[in-house]
């Protein structure tokens, strides 16, 4: 009876140690979509010029992705984050009928995300408009910042908005 307690004592540390180191190992593509989550639910703000956006984030796909359903400064678009092994991809579904995919460079803190441009689907030609990149900048639980980057015959524009959940 005592050996079998000691074995069921051992198995127990063993176990919890398992538990632990597995947690510890979590990505930061999976903390950082974690983060995401968390942004479920609606949130408004502005751009320096005055324009108004709306963005309004749901849990998918089971909880393993997140989808941002967007609306800004005119304009309706969705993105999608999700992770793919070690690293946080977003595929962006934009007005302008193309579908670029991006991936995550995170930084230490989780609070600057920056998804840089990888491939695209439907472009109509190597000179067409596309979003090209997106930074993600969180302050706190109710703000954060994001910033477009818009690509067309080489040449870039940006779009800043800051964001607050709306309550």
């Amino acid at each position: 009876m005592k050996h079998n307690r000691s074995l069921l004592g051992k198995f127990a540390i063993l176990s919890l140690l398992f538990t632990s180191t597995t947690l510890l190992a979590q990505s930061s593509a999976q903390k950082t979509l974690d983060k995401f989550k968390s942004m479920v639910g609606t949130w408004q703000g502005k751009s320096p010029s005055g324009d108004s956006t709306e963005v309004t984030y749901h849990l998918a796909a089971g909880g393993t992705a997140v989808m941002a359903d967007m609306h800004m400064a005119g304009d309706d678009m969705m993105s999608m984050y999700y992770v793919n092994g070690d690293d946080l991809l977003m595929t962006h579904f934009c007005p302008s009928n193309n579908q670029p995919r991006m991936k995550a460079v995170i930084s230490p803190d989780l609070n600057t995300v920056s998804f840089d441009f990888m491939d695209i689907t439907n472009l109509a030609g190597p000179n067409a408009g596309h979003m090209h990149r997106a930074v993600f900048l969180f302050s706190d639980a109710d703000h954060y910042t994001e910033e477009w980057t818009w690509k067309s015959k080489g040449k870039e524009s940006t779009m800043h908005f800051e964001m607050q959940r709306k309550k």
